[in-house]
């Protein structure tokens, strides 16, 4: 199963690759937040996003990222396959 999860934006690593440093339920891996570029607004430090295979597809408020993330925990095994996922994943 592919989800996307919610991560906070802790600063962008890689200006010109567009590639920055999330933290998700405390895994911290590199994303591409290139994607988010196109609406005009971008995303910085502090941003939550919505995550699926290595790109922050959409900015969220922190509650509907809160609440997105418990709502991901009660899927028990799902998420958490999906976190070690990320674990094991690099982005560089």
């Amino acid at each position: 199963m592919c989800l996307a999860i919610p991560g906070q934006i802790l600063e962008v690593v890689d200006e010109s690759n567009r590639l920055a440093k999330v933290d998700v339920a405390g895994v911290q891996r590199n994303v591409n937040i290139g994607l988010l570029d196109d609406d005009g607004d971008g995303v910085g430090p502090g941003d939550w996003v919505l995550i699926h295979v290595g790109f922050a597809m959409s900015k969220v408020d922190e509650a509907e990222a809160l609440e997105t993330r418990r709502m991901l925990e009660s899927m028990g095994e799902d998420y958490e396959q999906e976190l070690e996922e990320l674990k094991a994943s690099i982005i560089e």
